[in-house]
């Protein structure tokens, strides 16, 4: 295993991590502050979310890409940005942060360490609410990242604030997400019978949103030559530090 892909499973299985971490924690954390309002509570899961997805993409999108959900991984590798050898591996990683990030939040607060939700998300509504933000997700890190890779950072934090709102299921819009989020009954939480309709729901939208975009700004055009510049350089190791990298760009992260 080369030191370059170590460190892209290491960065992958840390910043999903913290990003489980802060989900959950801020779960916990506004419920108990929001005194029974949940509007508030929300408010805080979200803002809390959003933040911490715009530092950990832009502090880990130079080592690995920062995918944090394996939608991206999977559309990545499909689109030649990540080699098909590596990606179980890396979404493996992800797993594993997820689930450590789940188990750190209830440290913190005090939580048993693993406490199957059983808040029930079910139904067509939340179905298509997955779809809707997994769509939207991997829509607009393909724009960007195609056109203004500076901007994926906000970008992609900004949309998820957003879609905890105007989505019926508050945007898990990530597999490794809605079940590590299965692990926790706080207010995060989703009832594991659940788990398999939301992920089916983000495949599906990841997939749909990935040939849209293929279609709609191909990356292969002529006057897109300069940002698939750019995105190399911004989703990719940097060259300073490794100056035999070969792999290919990331089609860059998510909630």
């Amino acid at each position: 295993m080369s030191h370059q892909l170590q460190r892209r499973i290491v960065a992958e299985l840390v910043a999903t991590l913290f990003l489980l971490a802060a989900i959950v924690g801020s779960g916990i954390m506004g419920e108990r502050l929001a005194g029974g309002n949940v509007a508030l509570a929300l408010l805080a899961n979200s803002l809390a979310t959003g933040g911490a997805l715009f530092a950990l993409i832009a502090a880990f999108q130079p080592v690995s890409g920062a995918h944090l959900n394996p939608v991206v991984t999977l559309v990545d590798a499909w689109q030649g940005g990540l080699p098909w050898g590596q990606t179980p591996i890396v979404i493996v990683a992800q797993f594993v942060g997820a689930a450590m990030g789940v188990w750190v939040a209830h440290l913190m607060f005090g939580e048993a360490l693993v406490s199957l939700s059983t808040h029930e998300r079910s139904g067509l509504a939340p179905m298509v609410s997955e779809f809707v933000a997994t769509f939207g997700l991997v829509a607009v890190m393909l724009a960007c990242a195609r056109r203004r890779p500076e901007l994926i950072p906000a970008a992609v934090s900004l949309y998820i604030v957003s879609a905890y709102w105007f989505t019926a299921s508050t945007a898990f819009a990530n597999p490794v997400v809605t079940i590590a989020r299965s692990l926790t009954g706080t207010f995060a939480g989703i009832r594991p019978a659940d788990v398999h309709g939301f992920v089916v729901a983000q495949i599906a939208g990841g997939a749909a949103a990935a040939a849209l975009m293929g279609w709609l700004m191909p990356s292969h055009h002529a006057s897109d030559s300069s940002a698939a510049a750019a995105r190399g350089r911004m989703t990719r190791p940097n060259a300073t530090t490794s100056a035999t990298n070969s792999t290919p760009r990331p089609a860059s992260t998510t909630s």
